[in-house]
């Protein structure tokens, strides 16, 4: 697991076969329903399911966790934030708000929740509706105050942010390699 070191003070994740394996434009019909306290599933109108990857729960409690231990507000805070330009906003985020995020099974703490979480709740910024990946980068930096010239290489266009290609769903292999490459970057950056 990519826990020690620095963190980035971002990290946006896209929706759609990133967290979850469908198209919520054009895969889902809503509205969207939960049964009961069933956690990561919602179904549709037509009871198909829709849930995270398999890791995402966890990888969500992770970066949360990098946000309590041993940091303040401020300069060590992670910001969660969900992109998407998907054209189905509305749906994509009644399905954010339905999904529930069980427990962190190896976690334990009084800061550690110990009921499922609604999915919403995680992310500091969601920017979903169609358009630029651009702009949703601009309106977060409205939002949290990370200057967007963070995002961009020596006042150049373009962001320098790094991206991580996630070729068939987000998981854990993934994003530790993502934060490793990262700190890497980070690394050379400032050497």
């Amino acid at each position: 697991m990519a826990t020690e070191g620095p963190f980035p003070k971002l990290i946006a994740f896209d929706l759609d076969y990133t967290l979850w394996d469908l198209w919520i434009d054009t895969h889902v019909d809503g509205p969207l329903h939960r049964n009961g306290e069933t956690v990561n599933q919602v179904l549709d109108r037509n009871n198909q399911p829709i849930r995270f990857y398999r890791d995402v729960p966890d990888i969500l409690h992770t970066i949360r966790a990098w946000r309590i231990e041993d940091r303040e507000e401020g300069d060590n805070k992670v910001v969660i934030a969900a992109c998407s330009r998907t054209s189905a906003p509305a749906l994509a985020r009644q399905c954010l708000n339905l999904l529930l995020v069980p427990p962190p099974p190896h976690m334990s703490g009084e800061d550690v929740e110990s009921k499922p979480v609604v999915a919403a709740k995680f992310f500091d910024e969601m920017e979903i509706y169609p358009g630029s990946k651009l702009t949703h980068f601009k309106k977060i930096t409205r939002g949290t105050g990370i200057p967007y010239e963070e995002m961009r290489r020596n006042g150049r266009s373009g962001e320098v942010v790094t991206f991580i290609h996630v070729p068939i769903g987000l998981n854990r292999k993934v994003f530790d390699d993502g934060v490793k490459h990262w700190r890497k970057k980070k690394r050379s950056e400032t050497a």
